[in-house]
């Protein structure tokens, strides 16, 4: 029973989901945003730190999924997303977690079933996929969104794992 921890990360508002995977099933345990305050990248980027730091320590998650960097339109604004992004895979690590990356349009084809899928999309979807009373903060449900496309992934994973080795071990009988 796996704590899935996804990250949607960002200069200014870091979101973050927490799931837990019961069979084929998840439950909804957290989310949020981490606000960053300042005007300094450095600090920023501690701040980012610090806050992943403590959601890992409150949740203990077993696994750590993050957003991939997409080319965005300015240049300066990708780079800060990497810096971001960064600096919440570090504290993943320095927390002992495995950590995958997704690309937003694997996240939306996983939640939506459809890669170019809109935010206000990704929010309903993760609110109906969870049974969450209301619609979380857009940062929050991509978050989350981010964890469920990691809990699918592993799934499907494991499936085709257990289909091999179904074939295997029917040419073995021949």
């Amino acid at each position: 029973m796996p704590v899935i921890l996804g990250i949607d990360p960002g200069s200014r508002i870091t979101g973050y989901g927490v799931i837990k995977q019961i069979g084929g099933k998840t439950e909804y345990l957290g989310s949020g945003c981490i606000r960053v305050q300042g005007d300094e990248l450095a600090s920023r980027l501690k701040q980012i730190y610090s806050g992943v730091s403590e959601i890992i320590s409150q949740f203990q998650p077993d696994t750590f999924a993050i957003e991939q960097v997409f080319m965005a339109k300015n240049p300066d604004s990708a780079l800060k997303l990497g810096q971001a992004r960064g600096a919440a895979i570090v504290a993943a690590t320095n927390h002992d977690l495995p950590v995958s990356e997704y690309s937003a349009r694997q996240i939306k084809q996983a939640v939506v079933g459809k890669g170019s899928a809109e935010k206000n999309q990704v929010q309903h979807m993760v609110t109906y996929l969870l049974k969450l009373p209301a619609t979380p903060q857009a940062d929050a449900a991509d978050a989350l969104a981010v964890a469920l496309c990691h809990s699918h992934t592993e799934q499907s994973l494991l499936k085709m794992a257990g289909q091999a080795s179904k074939t295997v071990r029917g040419r073995l009988r021949k």
